[in-house]
């Protein structure tokens, strides 16, 4: 048998259960947004490794920024996270420890490892250096940790303006890494907070809160994305000289996950909702979770997916096309087929005087458990305007004038004469049909150019169909020249009625897999989304 690969954090998670230690996650959000994929990638970086080796993931609200921050968007997380089947064990927030977190900031002050700055933010970022030149002490690094208790403590009753100072650790002003250079730790800004009100001035830093909070909760591996990867000496800092427990995490970085001609900033996501170039958060073209369900993509294949990117020390770009290779295999099978015809073209069949016929069809062929549905046929039909050509192309295996095809699940017909509208437009098709040639028992011994699908003309359903390009023309740049502005497509389209019995994402036959959209569609409207094509590509 092969031996399972083990990537490095599964290396060290293995040596840390042999010396005795509970392997504890999380997943820590800031409520500011909607979740996307890239969200994905680290909560299920998280659950997936605390589950495989017996342990659990919490679920921790980074809300140290009440400016930006809403209940809405904590709800927003659990509902969608849930949806993916991402499980933890405890919801908690930041917030819950900001009295701990304050002790703590008082204890590096009086250890000397903090202290208040009263200069000005444009005056602290001169001195803090480049990666070239170190930077320059403040002039108030050296105030006395007593009165740094008291300045600390005025801080807290607000006894200054906003912005007024800071309070900084002190580390070492001319450290090669700039994280390290007195970080601030503390700021003054009075704005309610969504779950303490008004109770607090006074805000930790992500830097401070996020490591110290991973501490009082017993974090073993603080999994996160590659970009934290300057933060982590800092992140030792803290947790080495603020907290006093014997828990101490230890943070890993793995490379981010890049989709191709996907927005995966939450900056620019945010911009497109403002702007308007999006309806909303949940837009299909959205890669937020909620933007991906709405598109009809499943739990199932977004995490087979990102599963499949694998974890690495490197940041990865891949094609939306693998992402929709997922989802349509998943959607192969478990969509029901359904005979949907854009652009319809109207046929006669001038010879049949049959009565209203109901033919049984599979819903889904790829699914040996799969019920049958009733297709109606009669004289009058509709074929799809791609499925008829007057002048052909070589090897067109379509309706063309002459030509046959079996109509799918029903019988074979040709093709006779083709009437015109005063305008020079197809007004319909005759076309003749052989009795003899129904599907399932055809004893014709007719062979037709190829299969098509229709739509019977009294029972059709009218329906509107929404098709999504990317938000991005090309790659992953976010220059303005590279937005798709012009990336929602409507159509009108005739669909067979079974189509209002399906509650899940369809296969519209030879087209695609679709979804009804049920922020749109109402009894009498019934409006789709296209998921994704048959085929790869866009």
């Amino acid at each position: 048998m092969e031996k399972e690969s083990l990537n490095f954090i599964e290396r060290d998670i293995i040596e840390s259960i042999a010396r005795g230690q509970k392997i504890v996650t999380r997943f820590p959000p800031e409520p500011n947004g909607y979740p996307h994929i890239g969200h994905i990638k680290a909560s299920l970086t998280n659950y997936t490794l605390a589950q495989k080796y017996g342990g659990y993931m919490n679920l921790r609200m980074d809300d140290t920024n009440p400016e930006k921050e809403d209940m809405h968007y904590v709800e927003t997380f659990v509902d969608n996270l849930a949806w993916l089947g991402i499980e933890w064990k405890d919801l908690l927030f930041a917030s819950d420890y900001y009295e701990q977190l304050y002790d703590m900031a008082v204890g590096l002050v009086k250890k000397g490892l903090a202290y208040v700055d009263f200069q000005s933010a444009d005056e602290m970022s001169k001195n803090r250096g480049s990666f070239t030149e170190p930077g320059k002490n403040s002039p108030y690094r050296d105030t006395s940790a007593k009165e740094n208790l008291e300045l600390f403590k005025q801080m807290r009753d607000g006894k200054f303006a906003d912005g007024h100072c800071v309070l900084r650790a002190k580390i070492d002003m001319t450290h090669p890494t700039m994280t390290m250079r007195d970080p601030a730790i503390y700021r003054i800004m009075r704005a309610e907070h969504y779950r303490t009100g008004n109770t607090w001035c006074i805000y930790p830093m992500y830097d401070f809160a996020h490591c110290l909070s991973d501490a009082i909760e017993s974090i073993s591996h603080s999994c996160c994305s590659l970009e934290f990867a300057n933060n982590q000496e800092l992140y030792n800092w803290f947790v080495d000289n603020a907290w006093t427990g014997k828990c101490k995490p230890r943070q890993f970085e793995f490379g981010r996950m890049n989709i191709e001609q996907t927005v995966m900033s939450k900056r620019y996501l945010k911009r497109f909702v403002d702007e308007g170039i999006v309806d909303g958060w949940d837009d299909p073209r959205m890669p937020t979770i909620s933007g991906m369900r709405r598109r009809g993509y499943t739990p199932e294949a977004i995490k087979d997916f990102v599963i499949s990117t694998g974890i690495s020390r490197t940041n990865t770009t891949v094609p939306m096309s693998a992402l929709e290779f997922y989802v349509r295999g998943h959607l192969d099978k478990i969509a029901d087929r359904v005979g949907v015809v854009f652009n319809p073209i109207k046929v006669l069949i001038t010879n049949y005087k049959g009565k209203f016929e109901k033919l049984p069809v599979v819903n889904n062929p790829n699914d040996e458990n799969s019920k049958s549905h009733k297709q109606f046929f009669s004289k009058d039909i509709y074929i799809d305007g791609e499925d008829f050509a007057v002048n052909p192309p070589p090897k067109w295996k379509r309706l063309t004038v002459g030509g046959t095809v079996r109509l799918r699940g029903a019988y074979i017909i040709s093709c006779e004469n083709v009437i015109y509208k005063k305008d020079g437009s197809i007004d319909y098709l005759e076309c003749s049909y052989f009795e003899n040639s129904r599907s399932g028992s055809d004893t014709s011994g007719i062979k037709p150019n190829g299969t098509i699908h229709y739509v019977e003309a009294s029972t059709a359903t009218s329906i509107v169909v929404n098709e999504y390009l990317p938000l991005l023309k090309e790659g992953t740049s976010l220059d303005e020249d590279n937005f798709n502005l012009n990336s929602k497509f409507e159509h009108n389209a005739l669909a067979e009625p079974y189509i209002r019995e399906c509650k899940n994402t369809v296969q519209f036959v030879r087209k695609g897999y679709y979804v009804l959209d049920k922020k749109l569609s109402v009894r009498d409207n019934l409006v789709f989304i296209k998921t994704v094509g048959l085929k790869e590509g866009f």
